[in-house]
């Protein structure tokens, strides 16, 4: 479970607000091998703008943490600020209970390339779904059919042995990172300085000026 030090309001997609507390920020400490890109970006994980763009933002996210539905619009409005430089890497951090069958439906999505409509409908109906201690999966199928998801062809990818697969890289890589709550974030491989999302966008504003400087350089 996460563990909450920050209050932080924020305004959704469509304007619609909410607020949401935000989760620990854990340090990273691994004796010096988990920052190497293998264990921060596998090659099944979802990417959200483009592949070869020279700044990446990497999310441990649970798709049931009330603070990733929170940073879910921040993260789009920075990179919308760097056009064209920004990826979106997202790493699943199944943390709360049931959530890793909400990773099952959100892999399923990309089968149908419904993954971005599917997991904007998780985080606007997360309130409806994600109880803690007691998730309501049913509610949370249906939201992702209102996104367009096939379910019946989706319930059965779901439990696919590709689908477990990447749930359990993906679990393995969390505790590779020593991952203690969600969201956690790295930009090309560093953490920001402390949790917030001002300190977010502050790393990857260094990280646009640094490869635009080695571009130019080049």
């Amino acid at each position: 479970m996460n563990r909450r030090a920050l209050v932080i309001g924020v305004v959704a997609a469509g304007a619609a607000a909410f607020a949401a507390a935000a989760a620990y920020y854990p340090r990273f400490v691994s004796g010096g091998t988990a920052t190497e890109e293998d264990i921060l970006v596998r090659a099944h994980s979802p990417i959200i703008g483009p592949s070869d763009a020279p700044v990446t933002i990497i999310e441990f996210l649970d798709p049931s943490c009330e603070s990733c539905r929170a940073f879910y619009p921040i993260v789009k409005d920075i990179m919308s600020k760097f056009p064209n430089k920004t990826r979106l890497v997202i790493r699943y951090a199944p943390l709360h209970d049931g959530s890793d069958d909400v990773v099952r439906i959100l892999e399923a999505s990309r089968l149908q390339d419904r993954f971005i409509p599917v997991l904007e409908k998780l985080f606007e109906g997360q309130p409806q779904w994600a109880v803690h201690g007691a998730p309501d999966l049913d509610k949370a199928w249906s939201l992702a059919g209102e996104a367009g998801l096939d379910i019946e062809k989706a319930r059965e990818d779901a439990q696919s042995a590709s689908i477990t697969a990447v749930l359990e890289q993906d679990i393995a890589d969390m505790n590779a990172v020593n991952l203690q709550g969600t969201p956690t974030f790295f930009v090309n491989g560093k953490q920001p300085s402390s949790f917030g999302p001002q300190q977010l966008f502050d790393l990857v504003k260094t990280e646009v000026a640094a490869t635009d400087e080695a571009a130019s350089g080049s």
